[in-house]
């Protein structure tokens, strides 16, 4: 039997992460691609996937490790696994970059802010000059299974080490209605000093069901909720005439069927987005982290939200100025399909310059997408109406695209936004310029 040693593959920019889970142990089949270990940055949870199917003969790394590229995980006995073996655990992609832990759940989720509604007055910031709690890996997982956020623990170890037993005491506290602390949005970010979320018992009042939530839902929560608060949004919306790009899509769309994908509007969306992004560079940018300077990217990486049962997942399509509308496509329809399988790697999901999120499939006519953030832009497209437009000295009716496209207010003014749009809307309109 060949035994094959297993490592840690490219994972990108990071070194020396913590394992906070072991997913198999000696003894057990696996298939290729189901997860061994979880891997923990100050920036991303990620899993590491076995290459190919086979038996665990022997682990070499075991929970708190740290791992680089080229660690080697396990023995893997490449000849001794079932065909049809099931994996032992489903697990779940991660999402995009973040920080760790999520906000506290005691009773319910993360507050949203309705559309078009007013967010409430926040009270006084304050700034934190260090938003990193220092946790071993084991006391990270113990507090995000109470749904505790360890940077509202104040630890009582050596350097303010927090251990298992302070993150046991924080949870006491706040059941008998201690306030917590502030915790901070993102390092050198700022701290939100909120009162404490509303302790209920939902069950005085009706029958409920308690569903705990996925783990991609928990963390891409967390990332919102900073997004949110942390990026002063501003949403321009608009509307695209695209009466001929449809009829156009229509004439083309069995060409696409018979590569064995379909030739979606998402794939025009993106090319037109493209144009618009060269025009206005300021949107395919990123604030440094000290806020000062604006990294300006010549390449054009899309990020497109993909609804999954889980949760929402933002697979990135790679130099989109490069490939042609049928290209688009053919990768949206295939990444699209392994986010929904579980089957997304975790590069999928890095290196994003602008997102995309359509909702044109399901219907609305605006909404305020949340920025993804280190990007300091997103268009969200709601679903397309057949509306009298006057043109030509005369009411026609025409197939019209609703735009919402939200921006960081600190990069990007109101009129540079509107221009974003308006030359979107153009590109859109005048399918020449599309294929440009």
């Amino acid at each position: 039997m060949a035994t094959r040693e297993i490592s840690v593959p490219d994972i990108g920019d990071f070194k020396d992460v913590d394992v906070i889970e072991v997913l198999v142990k000696p003894g057990d089949a696996v298939q290729a691609e189901q997860s061994l270990i979880t891997v923990e940055s100050d920036k991303a949870t990620m899993e590491i996937p076995s290459p190919t199917a086979g038996v665990v003969k022997e682990m070499r790394i075991k929970q708190g490790d740290k791992v680089s590229k080229g660690s080697l995980i396990l023995l893997l006995d490449a000849d001794g696994a079932p065909a049809a073996a099931a994996p032992k655990k489903t697990q779940e992609p991660a999402p995009a970059p973040a920080p760790a832990p999520a906000p506290p759940r005691p009773a319910a989720p993360a507050p949203v802010v309705p559309i078009g509604r007013p967010a409430p007055p926040l009270p006084e910031v304050a700034r934190s000059s260090d938003a990193v709690p220092h946790a071993s890996p084991s006391v990270r997982k113990f507090a995000r299974e109470l749904g505790v956020d360890v940077a509202r623990v104040k630890g009582s170890g050596p350097k303010g080490r927090i251990t298992q037993t302070d993150v046991q005491e924080f949870v006491k506290g706040v059941m008998r209605g201690a306030p917590p602390a502030a915790a901070p949005v993102a390092r050198g970010g700022l701290s939100l000093d909120l009162p404490e979320w509303p302790q209920v018992d939902f069950a005085k009042f009706g029958p409920v069901e308690s569903k705990p939530l996925s783990r991609i839902r928990k963390l891409s929560g967390a990332f919102l909720h900073r997004n949110w608060v942390s990026i002063p949004h501003v949403t321009q919306h608009d509307e695209a005439d695209i009466t001929e790009l449809e009829a156009f899509r229509k004439e083309n769309a069995q060409v696409a069927e018979k590569g064995g994908f379909k030739l979606t509007m998402l794939a025009f969306l993106v090319k037109a987005a493209v144009n618009a992004l060269k025009e206005f560079p300021e949107f395919n940018a990123s604030l440094d982290k000290t806020g000062d300077n604006l990294i300006i990217k010549k390449y054009y990486h899309i990020g497109v939200a993909v609804d999954t049962p889980d949760g929402l997942l933002v697979p990135v399509i790679k130099d989109a100025d490069r490939k042609g509308v049928f290209d688009l496509a053919k990768e949206l329809a295939e990444i699209s399909k392994a986010a929904r399988e579980k089957k997304l790697k975790p590069d999928a999901m890095r290196g994003g310059t602008f997102s995309i999120s359509s909702l044109g499939g399901i219907g609305g006519t605006a909404f305020t997408p949340i920025i993804n953030a280190p990007e300091v832009a997103i268009l969200g497209v709601a679903r397309s109406q057949m509306r009298p437009v006057f043109k030509d000295g005369a009411f026609l009716p025409r197939l019209m695209l609703p735009l919402s496209l939200a921006y960081d207010h600190r990069v990007i003014d109101g009129a540079a936004g509107a221009r974003f749009t308006t030359y979107l809307a153009s590109v859109l309109s005048d399918i020449r310029r599309t294929l440009l």
